[in-house]
């Protein structure tokens, strides 16, 4: 499908949501995303990586931003072709995030002396495990690609800008126990009874707030799953709690390892997995300039998105897109047309010549 990168970003959302590309398969939306650039955008540097396209600037401005949208969606679920209902587009990705990805590539086309110098990385399999996510290769085989002043990540944000976001942790508490007949429990031990402490403690917990830049973060302890039992007549000698946190980005994840093991002091804990979270970086002078254009206004991001991996590598960023989070990776997703066109024109006013 051919992309009009003149169009209302509105239609190139739609445009964008009709090429399937669920993670893994996001080949045929690449080439139409590199065609478009290539054709429509001859002021840019276009490469492909994989199946991330890549383009940027050069006019040696004194700042560089980085515009960056993952093309993969997760998969199908009865919510494709896309469907308009008066200002709402619905259909699968509309929110994650091909609203935000259309809002860029309507701006690389239409925008081709910015007041930055811009660098847009539109990747793959973002929706997948960290270990494929297109970033990381990029990362690895063309860094320079990945070096600005400030990232802005066209995750859904409701059309506000939420700057930084929490760290997440996944742990393991495994309990031991001795199996026995449920005749004669007294000569087991009970493995599952042996949560009771543990849960008590998550009960009990008291998740802490922090400001940081002006903007509120509020930590969460959860338990997510419990897994044990070996038959209907069996007492289980063995039961597994898993848990998340969610960190403030003031945290370390070694920090935040330490204050998990400090809550569940006594217990085997074995850390699962673990991201580390992005401070808001406000104060450098091309998120000022984009806070300003976005009207003074920034929260600060709950969940973990990829601008954890930009501030990794030394600069701001902040999640600025169309949609409702909230609504990602449900099979009601949908997305106002007012949303796409307020981001647009934000990123529009930060962008232009002044």
């Amino acid at each position: 499908m051919a992309l009009d990168l003149y169009a209302d970003p509105v239609d190139i959302t739609a445009a964008l949501v009709d090429i399937p590309s669920v993670s893994g398969e996001e080949a045929a939306i690449a080439d139409a995303v590199q065609e478009a650039l290539t054709r429509q955008a001859g002021h840019l540097e276009v490469v492909r990586n994989g199946d991330a396209v890549l383009a940027r600037t050069h006019l040696g401005r004194p700042s560089r931003v980085i515009l960056a949208g993952h093309l993969d969606t997760v998969p199908v679920n009865r919510n494709l072709p896309l469907r308009r209902e008066g200002d709402e587009l619905h259909g699968l990705g509309t929110v994650d995030m091909k609203g935000g990805d259309a809002v860029f590539l309507s701006l690389a086309a239409t925008v081709p002396e910015p007041r930055h110098d811009v660098t847009f990385v539109f990747y793959d399999q973002e929706e997948v495990e960290a270990v494929r996510n297109g970033l990381g290769r990029i990362e690895r085989e063309l860094p320079d690609w990945l070096r600005a002043d400030l990232a802005i990540v066209g995750e859904p944000s409701n059309a506000g800008i939420e700057a930084g976001c929490q760290g997440t942790m996944r742990v393991e508490l495994r309990l031991e126990g001795r199996r026995a007949h449920t005749a004669r429990a007294w000569m087991g031990v009970n493995a599952i009874h042996k949560l009771a402490e543990p849960l008590q403690r998550l009960a009990a917990y008291e998740a802490r707030e922090v400001e940081i830049d002006g903007l509120r973060y509020h930590e969460g302890l959860q338990a997510v799953r419990i897994s044990g039992g070996v038959a209907g007549n069996v007492v289980p000698d063995e039961a597994v709690l898993a848990v998340n946190f969610r960190f403030a980005p003031d945290r370390t994840p070694e920090q935040a390892e330490a204050h998990v093991r400090e809550v569940f002091d006594g217990f085997d804990v074995t850390v699962v997995d673990s991201s580390p979270g992005a401070l808001p970086g406000l104060s450098a002078p091309a998120a000022a300039e984009l806070v300003a254009a976005a009207g003074g206004k920034a929260a600060g991001k709950l969940g973990w998105t990829d601008v954890a991996r930009f501030a990794a590598l030394g600069m701001p960023a902040v999640n600025f897109g169309p949609g409702d989070p909230t609504l990602a990776h449900t099979r009601e997703e949908f997305v106002h047309a007012a949303e796409i066109r307020q981001v647009a024109s934000v990123l529009r006013e930060f962008l232009s010549p002044r």
